[in-house]
């Protein structure tokens, strides 16, 4: 028996693991004591990896679809395969027809997310989608504006704050988002230990809420309308408390006009707050000695998203809690960050193009995901042809589910990097599986940038690659080779061409390019550049200094950092961008709303991550979660009785789930969970398929959020009967 030390891929709390083996068989999991982050916490998720390694279901070898039936073949015949059709649509109808869309799973695997890019580069597409515009797109436009970095995010510093508001999250079931902490539940248990207060904002008493100093039952969508009022009675009430932040602001004052007509009263019908609890939230949020506000998914798939994004941070101002120990800060992540090394600022733009169909603006150089569908299946020049999805499962997880599952099947060419067949990659006709996480090295480098602590873990690979695999870095460089020249070439020329690229984006007067690049050698592939990028960061290390630190290195809490941070024109944060402050207009309109029949929402649970989740036997044992959760007044007004079976209708289409009546969810609100609806033809989800419930985004429209082009999730009309 061995044991390895590993930092848990599955979610972004990055737990360090303990695992033991037996040859090739994972005979135990638990959480590494002396990880110098989580400190042995574990979720039940992370003792799963094993059962990834072992699932009979998971891709090993590529699949290529021959009269409508996959073939098991090598490498070499999927690469002959992309090859002889790829070349071709490209240059019949253009760089614009092959898409590309990058899931969720990406930026938890190194490999991919060192190489999507240049082989999205290779292809030379605008039709670039990824999960990001049905998640954070919101929050990463606004820091975006605000602090000239979509990955400059202001994190919670939960170790030390006195006063946690959370809206929309629910960290204790999904382990954190856009806060990377190990560990939530206890970390906030201390925040009521030290005698701290934590507020939890969610239309659901969610098990965070339920774990809460107090719960408010926002109406879905409210959240921007709550968080104006929120700063509009700090303005209004002189509880405004800038501190040392004054000097580092620009055109914060212009923030109290856009604020000024979402009084508490105004906002309490759209919100279902009533007005003396949002002024004493103002008021606690403003008296607390430090706060921050934490604002996460539910706020960001909504019609308001970036608007509630960017107000999110305005409170942390106003309230002098932003760059502070205890409020919200920036952390120093040791290798990929932009903001930790010199830089000019500039204006942060959009829109430098647009989708074909219905004029979509661009954002940090992808397109909407709600657009995919019409991108295939709406006729005229510049229609996609093909696609290439990479570690997804879009048909389960965007809007209108049902049309982009139509849409897939009349592509002329479909490739998948992907270890499933699933309700997406079965409309493939070339699957390439990737390593399973067990066989290939892990660092985060998207959430070393978004922890609440500094820190960093490297984790070598376990197993090696059995005979006939590829790495998934290599597949994409085999693909970026085809799509530029017409012919495969060897993964070393791109990889090349990467580690050269990234060598010179972070050499300096002392350490040039050449100078990293052979001190580098001969490490090759995301090694190689992971190695360039930390001896380019802020804490003079390289990957041979993690190697010998299995259980990581601590780096310390977070420090305040501005205006170093900062990469904005001014050099300042900006407080009132023009976008934004434009769109309160957008806003203030809908002040006068009236709330009318029921609207869905999504959850999370402890067992469920992301679709393929759904395939791991002890990630779905005991009851039934794919159930649509309603308040029992509701359920008594329309005759539904729990546990039997209701419809669930929207303009999109329509479901039949299993009611589940509880008084955790607000009245006028109902819940279905994402990523189910595994009952389709053609997939080989043995335990999923068993256990299949109903895809949510059949009943979500195409909407999205005006600004940030993100999808909305939550808010959804729909009609439920019996």
């Amino acid at each position: 028996m061995d044991t390895f030390i590993r930092t848990c891929p599955l979610c972004e709390a990055t737990c360090g693991l303990a695992i033991t083996m037996d040859g090739d068989r994972v005979t135990g999991i638990r959480g590494d004591d002396d990880d110098v982050f989580s400190h042995g916490f574990i979720c039940p998720k992370g003792t799963t990896l094993g059962d990834l390694h072992h699932d009979p279901d998971r891709l090993r070898r590529p699949l290529i679809k021959r009269d409508g039936r996959f073939v098991e073949v090598g490498f070499d015949e999927a690469f002959a395969e992309i090859e002889r059709r790829l070349p071709a649509i490209l240059n019949e109808h253009g760089r614009d027809a092959v898409a590309l869309y990058i899931g969720n799973p990406t930026v938890h695997n190194v490999d991919a997310t060192m190489f999507v890019k240049p082989m999205a580069k290779a292809i030379g597409t605008r039709n670039i989608f990824s999960a990001s515009t049905v998640d954070q797109r919101p929050k990463e436009l606004a820091c975006a504006w605000m602090f000239g970095g979509g990955l400059t995010v202001p994190i919670p510093d939960i170790d030390r704050t006195d006063y946690l508001m959370i809206l929309g999250a629910n960290p204790l079931e999904s382990n954190g988002s856009l806060a990377t902490a190990p560990d939530w539940p206890g970390r906030m248990q201390a925040i009521r230990s030290r005698g701290g207060k934590v507020v939890v904002v969610d239309p659901r008493r969610t098990r965070t809420a339920a774990k809460a100093d107090e719960h408010v039952a926002i109406r879905p969508a409210g959240d921007a309308f709550f968080l104006a009022a929120i700063a509009h009675t700090i303005f209004d009430e002189g509880l405004v408390s800038l501190g040392s932040l004054e000097p580092h602001l620009n055109g914060f004052d212009d923030v109290r006009a856009l604020v000024a007509p979402f009084t508490p009263e105004a906002v309490a019908t759209v919100t279902g707050i009533d007005a003396d609890t949002t002024r004493r939230l103002a008021r606690e949020l403003a008296a607390a000695p430090t706060a921050c506000v934490y604002g996460r998914i539910g706020t960001t798939t909504q019609e308001f998203g970036t608007l509630a994004s960017w107000l999110v941070d305005i409170c942390n101002i106003a309230t002098g809690n932003l760059d502070r120990p205890g409020g919200a800060m920036f952390p120093k992540a040791a290798a990929g960050a932009s903001n930790t090394r010199p830089g000019k600022g500039r204006t942060f733009r959009i829109g430098r193009f647009a989708s074909r169909v219905r004029g979509a603006a661009e954002t940090l150089g992808e397109l909407p995901v709600a657009c995919l569908a019409e991108e295939i299946d709406v006729p005229g020049e510049g229609q996609v042809r093909a696609l290439i999805t990479v570690a997804g499962n879009p048909v389960l997880s965007t809007p209108d589910g049902a049309r982009l599952d139509r849409a897939l099947a009349g592509l002329d060419f479909m490739i998948s990097l992907d270890v499933y067949l699933n309700e997406t990659t079965r409309h493939a006709d070339v699957i390439l599986p990737p390593p399973e996480p067990l066989q290939r090295s892990h660092y985060d480098l998207a959430f070393s940038q978004l922890s609440v602590r500094n820190v960093a873990n490297y984790s070598p690979a376990i197993l090696p690659l059995e005979d006939g695999q590829m790495h998934e870095w290599e597949s994409m460089a085999v693909i970026a080779s085809i799509a530029q020249t017409g012919s495969r070439a060897d993964p070393s020329v791109v990889d090349d061409l990467v580690a050269l690229t990234v060598a010179q984006g972070v050499a300096t007067e002392v350490h040039s390019a050449e100078d990293l690049l052979s001190a580098v050698a001969p490490r090759r592939g995301p090694e190689r550049i992971l190695d360039i990028m930390l001896r380019g960061g802020p804490y003079d290390i390289t990957l041979d200094d993690l190697i010998a630190q299995p259980h990581g290195i601590d780096f310390g809490a977070l420090q305040p950092r501005l205006p170093e941070v900062l990469r904005t024109e001014s050099g300042k944060v900006e407080c009132a961008p023009p976008p934004l402050a434009e769109d309160v207009a957008r806003l203030r309109a809908a002040l006068d709303r009236k709330p009318n029949g029921l609207v869905l929402v999504g959850r999370r649970h402890l067992r469920s991550n992301n679709s393929w989740g759904h395939n791991i036997a002890a990630m779905v044992k005991g009851r039934e979660r794919c159930t649509l959760q309603m308040n029992p007044a509701d359920a008594a007004r329309l005759g539904v009785e729990d546990g039997k079976p209701v419809k669930i209708a929207s303009s999109a289409g329509e479901l039949v789930a299993p009611a589940e009546i509880t008084d955790d969810i607000r009245e006028g609100v109902v819940s279905l969970p994402h990523g189910w609806g595994h009952d389709l033809p053609g997939i080989r989800l043995s335990v999923a398929s068993e256990k299949a419930g109903v895809n949510s985004n059949v009943l979500t429209p195409s909407v999205v959020d005006t600004l940030s082009g993100n999808a909305v999730l939550n808010g959804i009309p729909v009609d439920v009967s019996a």
